[in-house]
């Protein structure tokens, strides 16, 4: 990647950068990734995974690549979220950015910090740390669309493994939302919508009855989401 910036760290045209607001469940709780920044400027601040859009590649791949690199992270689906081009968000010249947000299971990903960061980890976003740039900013308007888009995508199935149970599926939804739903209710609206696959296999859930086990019918969701049904809970 070709830097914009000359010997002082101060862009000498106009910098096209990438972030990336990356989301997952853990322990019950909704939390973005976050790197320690090791140049300056807010060298040592927590800030979302991002850089510099390359001459030759587009913000795509800038995007795919800047996770790679800083937190070992690849292979995800990014949607583009927002540009930000307010003129003074970078002090080192005038920078926008093409902001991305995913939603990934934590188990699933190697989570390693890497190139230009010392530090790479999931924080609540509800106990964020001082955030670098306008990246706070980012966070509050991924989390928005987040919970904008779970009434009429299936974007609460991202966070859960190929089989789970209703009860999980559910609790995604809540800590999207950040609030109870009836059980009732939404088993019963999940159910009708057909998305579901019963997969006929069972799970053992401590001394509770086993849970059944289901995965969701692709065809079906994506038809669904073409019409764009509302899920109402």
């Amino acid at each position: 990647m070709t830097p914009l910036s000359n010997a002082n760290g101060h862009f000498t045209g106009h910098g096209i950068a990438v972030d990336v607001a990356l989301f997952t469940i853990q322990g019950g709780t909704l939390k973005v990734l976050l790197v320690k920044r090791q140049q300056a400027p807010y060298r040592g601040t927590w800030a979302l995974p991002g850089g510099i859009v390359g001459p030759d590649e587009s913000v795509d791949a800038a995007a795919l690549r800047e996770l790679q690199e800083e937190t070992s992270i690849g292979n995800i689906y990014l949607e583009q979220l927002y540009t930000f081009g307010e003129l003074h968000r970078d002090p080192r010249g005038r920078v926008i950015t093409v902001a991305y947000y995913a939603l990934v299971n934590w188990q699933q990903v190697e989570l390693r910090a890497h190139q230009r960061v010392s530090d790479a980890s999931w924080f609540p976003v509800r106990r964020l740390p001082n955030l670098a740039f306008d990246h706070r900013r980012i966070v509050d308007y991924a989390l928005e669309r987040l919970r904008n888009k779970i009434n009429y995508t299936t974007v609460g199935f991202q966070f859960l493994p190929r089989q789970f149970t209703l009860t999980e599926l559910q609790g995604s939804y809540e800590v999207i939302l950040g609030q109870r739903l009836d059980k009732r209710n939404f088993r019963r609206k999940m159910l009708q919508l057909g998305i579901l696959k019963d997969t006929r296999q069972l799970r053992a859930t401590g001394r509770q009855r086993p849970a059944r086990l289901y995965t969701f019918a692709e065809p079906k969701v994506i038809k669904l989401q073409e019409k764009g049904i509302i899920v109402p809970f």
